[in-house]
């Protein structure tokens, strides 16, 4: 059994996101081995307040595992002494606050760096530091909708809709994380620490690559939606099938692909047919491609037919419900997935880093838990400040 720490064992980060993007950063940095404290103010983040809404306040679940949680009020003169020791000895600092939030607390880079010149601080926000969007308010819904996913999204008859998983905040705590780790390596190398950002807007732009260039393709001139079909109508099939208990996703990128769906549908001599056997006539049929292939799927079960087409080698999913993937064997034996019993949601399950790293040790969860849990563990043990600092920083409500 192996018992290698995770690569980034012995860096501190000091956490101060909130909601998803910045949150899903430093739970990746956590998951490799960052000693990472999550400070939130007094009332908390925002994503803790959604649990007056059912389960919706399970995401903050998710992205906060494995993470020392302190309170502190950063708007005191007292909270930011606080954070500024805080940071004298930590390694990282990440936020997504609005540009220049931190600017007007006195805790920004500029001031960061004089305490701590090797300092990396990372900054995500929905438009940049710079530029004529910087200042506006961004939400993921809001850069969905800024970035043209939301405009490429949907049926062409229909009005545009957003993605369902909140992507611009994911895509920009992604990046963010990347961006980190490239500057604690660049620090290896110069001693120096660095201000690193990222813009959701950037951070999403690459995804519309399939729908750019169907607009380049045809200087603009077509719908902007697809529905299930290729965002840049270059594949048939390509799309999401009806089947007798629900649905199934099914692409050929190749011909070969088309011969061994054919093969699978019964009807061989249709791959091998001249109006559908390459991608260019396929493509040009692709209504008549489509109809086939429905007539087919709708016979079975999703379950079955997925089996069979796999059996064929033929790329495509059933298309599952939350339940079906929340409790999927496959990321549960990966351990992905874990069923905890978690101190204020109760039985859920939470999720382990996407990224492996060859040799480390399984990371055990370590539940998120009540606002201010770590406050003495943080800032008696590691920072060095006496029980009665702690009993008067409560009493004035600089921690809780």
């Amino acid at each position: 059994m192996s018992t290698k720490k995770g690569p980034l064992d012995g860096i501190t980060v000091i956490d101060v996101g909130q909601i998803y993007n910045g949150p899903y950063c430093t739970f990746l940095m956590a998951m490799a081995g960052a000693h990472v404290i999550k400070i939130e103010p007094p009332s908390g983040d925002p994503l803790r307040r959604r649990s007056v809404v059912g389960g919706a306040a399970l995401p903050f679940a998710m992205l906060n595992s494995n993470k020392s949680m302190v309170s502190l009020d950063l708007k005191s003169e007292r909270g930011k002494e606080i954070f500024r020791q805080m940071v004298s000895r930590g390694d990282v600092v990440v936020e997504n606050y609005a540009p220049g939030t931190m600017e007007k607390l006195g805790v920004g880079y500029d001031a960061l760096k004089q305490i701590n010149p090797r300092l990396v601080y990372a900054a995500g926000s929905g438009y940049g530091r710079s530029g004529p969007m910087s200042k506006y308010p961004a939400m993921d819904l809001t850069v969905q909708a800024m970035s043209g996913v939301m405009s490429t999204t949907g049926f062409p008859d229909r009005p545009p809709v957003k993605a369902g998983p909140a992507i611009a905040d994911f895509f920009g705590g992604i990046h963010l994380y990347g961006a980190l780790v490239t500057a604690l390596y660049a620090r290896e190398i110069t001693g120096e620490g660095q201000l690193v950002e990222v813009s959701m807007l950037e951070s999403v732009y690459p995804s519309l690559s399939s729908s750019l260039g169907l607009y380049y393709g045809t200087s603009g001139d077509v719908p902007p939606r697809t529905g299930n079909r290729h965002a840049g109508m270059a594949e048939s099939p390509y799309n999401v099938y009806p089947t007798q208990d629900g649905h199934i996703a099914i692409i050929c990128v190749s011909d070969a692909h088309w011969r061994f769906l054919t093969e699978a549908m019964g009807t061989p001599q249709l791959g091998l047919d001249p109006g559908y056997d390459t991608l260019k006539k396929r493509v040009e049929r692709m209504d008549d491609v489509d109809a086939i292939v429905s007539g087919f799927t709708e016979k079975f079960d999703k379950k079955p037919l997925f089996d069979l087409l796999m059996q064929h080698r033929v790329p495509c999913a059933p298309v599952r419900t939350l339940d079906e993937v929340i409790n999927d064997e496959h990321m549960h034996e990966r351990g992905t997935l874990e069923w905890i019993d978690h101190p204020m949601y109760g039985r859920v399950a939470l999720t382990r880093s996407a990224l492996r790293f060859e040799g480390q040790s399984k990371v055990e969860l370590q539940p998120s838990g009540e606002l201010g849990r770590d406050n003495r563990q943080v800032y008696g043990e590691w920072l060095g400040l006496s029980d009665k600092d702690l009993d008067e920083l409560a009493q004035d409500g600089v921690i809780l």
